[in-house]
């Protein structure tokens, strides 16, 4: 290998592109489902959920499975736990006036951290005894908050934070490995739950529930102990303020345990089946590299027949050749998986990073560990024999008397002897077609998700948040406040209109409620906004009027329904003047709408769902006024500048208030991560793949050629001309193409079914995207065969003759 730097530079550089591309993708696979959560003794940790969820009922938080009531009485009445926890993720406003700041918040139950055995860096963890009235006055931060935000400054008198407005002690610091339950995020401050002045909310699931089995439990026996006990729990704990229907539906749920070795994960939702499809990209790719190897290494073989000729007439056996030939697979395939391990660390990272947004960072730990190397070593081993195999038993099948013979002269390769170099092309077309055309699916969607319209203007739009829990505003003042809130925010320099609302379109939320229209009873979004909504966004009433001055809190209740509702809700015809009626939930009393307007389809919270059924209500006339505002903020200057301009005067008018604000359609793409992520890497791994088959099918034309230079030549001398020789050669890398894109194309219908639902607007048998692939599959092997085609066509008879 030493003496052929060339090629072994070539073959340990395609082995680690492809095998440190698959141990990169198998190291984030690894992180966020396979890798238990770094605490002692993880696979005894299982966690109590409703069978199937919730089905929508109530409020829903991140990670939230269970509601606290619900939790109260499994602590009080469960017997499959040594110790059980609850835990619930929220944003907590931490600091004073202009130095407030969002922080990421963990609210736990006295045993947390006693019952998963994590023990404190500094101080001490939240204990039993820490629980009381709201609110909290000790919390824990994490090791990185305080790197970071304390200064790693000793925990006393200097160890105050201001959470939530209250002065608060922080009385431990949790170690640096510790990021709580959920991969792939991380948490700043811990605080214990507290009880509430007022009743806790039946129909908020907002908390997790795990514990430890007791010896001798498994999860099996867990889960029928909380199928048994679940139905008194349930009736004791059954919503109130829903209708009828919703209070049985919830006494029906069943409880069940579940394995929580591997703690929870959003992103094991969101990109579990994009990683698992990018890992299959990168094994097909890895799979084109060992096949261009492996012509190379057969090459290589008929190069060295002499060699091995030589070897087998001084006594080697065909086993001890076979050996030889393997090592040097072997050792190829060492190099590669070695420096394949190396580069994983920096793609790995690179792709972690490109998860992250503005809105979020994706915290993972990516160490090395054994199933890491575990999986590298397979892959190594595979490419090994997929690659070295192969030549290595048709390099032993030399004769040594033949091969001394033909030493002399050159080597001359016959048909028969190319069919594996010929077999191995026709699979890297083949393989590089299916990537080509999952890379243009992929592309194609991101595009088609860019590009579409959701029924709304997304460019020069700001949202803004407003917290003004600190302000000091009555209740009864909250809509007043927001309204003049509203006025300060219109009057800034290059907003030109803006609107308050209770849900910001394609954010993820979702806010909907039961409705009885006519004599149909179904459901239906339901979002409260401003007057002049409409405008902001750039959506226009397609009858009837929008909301007004007049539409206050003691007038007639009225509403604004979308196309989807009038056709679902209100089989057709002229909605005007009819009513709708919600049902009866917590804080939202059933109450009657008259519908005074209709607007066009939008998307609601999501570009790639459908359109559901929308009703929009005037915001003075919300039932459940809060100590917030969301605000759609229309804008004529960049973004940026309007969001500065905007917390200057906000902040100087009223420093107590919360504030974040965000380019819209900077959100809205923060929301495709998945689809960039699949875009980019699948188009950058169909672009490898293709350059791959390029440098394969240059060298086997290239080969081919040289094995029929005698042929070539002999022909030249007889007046065949140049065009004629090019043809010749063209036309036999072109049966090669169009045996490996027939095989490719079925390839690509077969695999499609398994990426349909990641696509948008497409179709994986698109027909468009499967001729594009194969027109540039097909421009390419003619490049790649044209050029030993013209070498061969200007070859001189008399140099092509002289050897023989």
């Amino acid at each position: 290998l030493r003496l052929s730097p060339g090629f072994t530079f070539v073959a340990v550089l395609s082995l680690a592109l492809g095998i440190g591309a698959n141990t990169a993708i198998f190291q984030l696979l690894n992180s966020v489902r396979l890798r238990s959560l770094p605490i002692a003794r993880p696979h005894e940790l299982a966690e109590v959920r409703i069978v199937g969820g919730n089905g929508g009922l109530g409020i829903t938080g991140p990670y939230g499975q269970l509601t606290r009531p619900l939790w109260e009485e499994i602590e009080k009445h469960q017997q499959a736990f040594s110790g059980v926890f609850a835990w619930a993720v929220n944003d907590v406003p931490v600091g004073e006036g202009s130095e407030l700041r969002r922080a990421k918040g963990l609210s736990v139950s006295g045993d947390f951290f006693r019952v998963l055995g994590v023990r404190a860096e500094r101080g001490r963890l939240i204990l039993p005894e820490d629980a009381g009235a709201c609110p909290s006055t000790r919390a824990v931060v994490s090791h990185a908050y305080w790197q970071s935000q304390m200064g790693g400054r000793d925990l006393g008198a200097d160890g105050r934070l201001v959470v939530n407005g209250e002065r608060t002690e922080v009385v431990g610091v949790t170690p640096p490995e510790f990021f709580g339950l959920a991969v792939g995020e991380s948490f700043d401050i811990a605080t214990p739950f507290c009880r509430p002045k007022e009743e806790l909310r039946r129909d908020l699931f907002d908390v997790s529930v795990m514990g430890r089995l007791r010896p001798g439990w498994t999860v099996e026996k867990a889960s029928a102990h909380f199928g048994a006990i679940g139905p008194g729990l349930l009736a004791e704990t059954a919503i109130t303020g829903y209708s009828t229907n919703a209070v049985e539906r919830y006494k029906s749920f069943r409880l069940a345990a579940y394995p929580a070795a591997g703690g929870v994960s959003a992103l094991r939702t969101q990109y579990d089946a994009s990683l698992r499809l990018l890992l299959g990209v990168t094994a097909l790719v890895l799979l084109i590299a060992c096949a261009n190897l492996a012509n190379l290494m057969l090459a290589r073989a008929s190069a060295r027949e002499r060699e091995i000729a030589v070897r087998a007439a001084l006594g080697a056996s065909r086993g001890r050749l076979f050996r030889q030939l393997l090592a040097e697979s072997a050792l190829l395939a060492v190099l590669g998986a070695v420096m394949g391990v190396a580069l994983a660390q920096v793609l790995s990272r690179v792709l972690v990073w490109s998860l992250s947004t503005e809105s979020g960072s994706v915290s993972l730990s990516l160490a090395t560990d054994w199933r890491v190397l575990v999986f590298a070593a397979v892959a190594g081993g595979l490419t090994c024999v997929v690659f070295g195999a192969l030549p290595a038993i048709r390099g032993t099948r030399v004769e040594p008397l033949a091969a001394m013979k033909a030493g002399g002269r050159g080597m001359s390769a016959g048909r028969d002897r190319l069919f594996l170099q010929r077999l191995m092309v026709v699979t890297q077309i083949a393989v590089s077609l299916v990537l080509l055309v999952g890379a243009l699916l992929f592309v194609r969607s991101f595009r088609n998700l860019m590009t579409f319209d959701p029924g709304m203007r997304q460019g020069g739009i700001v949202v803004g948040f407003f917290g003004f829990h600190q302000s000091q505003v009555p209740r009864e003042r909250f809509g007043d406040f927001q309204r003049g809130l509203l006025d300060e925010v219109r009057g800034v320099p290059g907003v030109l209109e803006a609107a308050t609302t209770t849900n910001v379109p394609l954010w993820g939320a979702s806010w909907g409620h039961g409705i009885t229209a006519g004599d149909t009873e179904g459901g239906s979004m339901f979002t409260w906004v401003s007057p002049g909504y409409f405008r902001t966004m750039g959506i226009a009433l397609m009858r009837g009027r929008d909301f007004g001055p007049g539409d206050t809190a003691s007038a007639l209740r009225v509403a604004v329904v979308n196309q989807t509702f009038v056709q679902t809700l209100l089989g057709g015809g002229d909605p005007i003047g009819r009513t709708l009626r919600t049902h009866p939930e917590p804080n939202y009393p059933a109450t009657e709408y008259e519908i005074v307007g209709v607007i066009p389809d939008t998307r609601y919270n999501d570009l790639r769902g459908g359109t559901p059924a929308q009703a929009f209500a005037p915001a003075s006339q919300f039932p459940s006024l809060s100590p917030w505002a969301a605000m759609m903020i229309h804008v004529d200057v960049a973004p940026e500048a309007a969001i500065a301009a905007v917390k200057r005067r906000i902040a100087a008018a009223h420093p107590e208030i919360v504030m974040e604000l965000s380019g819209f359609q900077a959100r809205i793409r923060d929301g495709l991560v998945r689809e960039r992520l699949l875009a980019l890497l699948s188009g950058f791994f169909g672009l490898l793949a293709a350059l791959l088959v390029t440098v394969g099918l240059y060298g086997v034309v290239s080969y081919l050629v040289a094995g029929r230079r005698h042929e070539i030549g002999i022909r030249v001398a007889l007046g065949a001309r140049r065009g004629q020789v090019i043809g010749m050669v063209m036309r036999d890398a072109g049966k090669l193409l169009v045996v490996g894109v027939a095989i490719g194309i079925a390839l690509a219908l077969a695999a499609g079914r398994s990426a349909g639902a990641l696509l948008f607007g497409l179709k994986p048998n698109d027909p468009a995207t499967l001729i594009g692939a194969g027109l540039l599959l097909t421009l390419i092997a003619a490049g790649a065969s044209f050029v030993p085609a013209r070498r061969a066509a200007r070859l001189d008879p008399m140099v092509a003759l002289r050897c023989e």
